[in-house]
């Protein structure tokens, strides 16, 4: 996909990663605010393309009691006012049908989550609505089956298709990133993501709340940039402790700069590598 069909994406001439990026939900105005407005800034500097992310509805929770958003049209309202006081890109999950009709309104990319990869009826109303869709891997697939989503998409009429590998269910309470399967989806023709905070994810823990290994984000980027993968899928928070959703695999905000500091050497390295093979 041409990086050029998403609106408002900066500095796509820049031979860099782009970057996907925010809180995992929408909790407040003041907390998508803050995050955005630092986060556009480090990019502008760095000249990394940038898309504000975050989820104005989680359905996907471990408990009945689990925070699920402040309410769709506020989040929705939210992530709108976001790009346009930014001037980004913006994009959040949706989950039913009738949540593709709805976001589109609102938002520039479709996320459709790693559990409703393979659902049909889903990819074919997000992409009905002309928007770019990006859909996550499913932990339980293989990289060569998400030539199958892509399909449902552009079948239907929208070659607007991103990929994003999340990592693969290893036992019952871990995940693995098998970095091969990069560029296996790159040959599919796909915008390849690397979610680099849920590929961290410890799923079904006894207490019901999900953990993870936010020590090893820098790890799980800095290998697959090395691999050539077109972007990166961060969820960063100011205070992750204090996060309603995913605090326990969220980069603290404060880290974002030098961690992308750092993976631009290592982009650097390998555009060299390219030009001089």
């Amino acid at each position: 996909m041409n990086l050029s069909h998403i609106p408002k994406l900066k500095y796509t001439d820049s031979n860099n990663f782009f970057l996907i990026a925010g809180p995992c939900v929408v909790e407040s105005e003041a907390l998508c605010m803050e995050v955005a407005e630092k986060v556009s800034a480090i990019c502008e500097r760095l000249h990394i393309p940038y898309i504000f992310k975050a989820s104005y509805r989680k359905a996907n929770r471990s408990r009945l009691d689990s925070f699920t958003g402040i309410g769709d049209e506020t989040g929705l309202s939210i992530l709108k006012k976001v790009g346009e006081q930014f001037d980004l890109p913006t994009t959040t999950d949706i989950h039913t049908d009738e949540e593709a009709t709805l976001a589109a309104e609102y938002v520039d990319i479709l996320q459709i989550p790693a559990f409703l990869c393979r659902q049909t009826s889903l990819l074919v109303a997000a992409a009905d609505t002309g928007k770019v869709v990006n859909v996550k891997k499913g932990q339980f697939l293989s990289a060569e089956a998400m030539k199958y989503a892509m399909d449902k998409i552009i079948q239907s009429g929208n070659d607007k298709v991103i990929l994003t590998e999340r990592g693969t269910t290893f036992g019952y309470q871990d995940l693995v990133v098998d970095f091969r399967g990069i560029p296996t989806m790159q040959s599919l023709g796909a915008t390849v993501v690397l979610d680099c905070t849920h590929s961290l994810q410890q799923p079904n823990q006894a207490s019901g709340v999900t953990g993870g290994r936010p020590a090893l984000i820098e790890t799980i980027a800095k290998a697959g940039v090395a691999v050539g993968v077109d972007g990166l899928f961060i969820e960063t928070h100011p205070r992750p402790a204090e996060a309603k959703s995913d605090g326990e695999n969220m980069l603290p905000l404060e880290k974002l700069e030098g961690v992308l500091e750092r993976l631009l050497l290592i982009r650097e390295a390998l555009n060299k590598v390219k030009i001089n093979a």
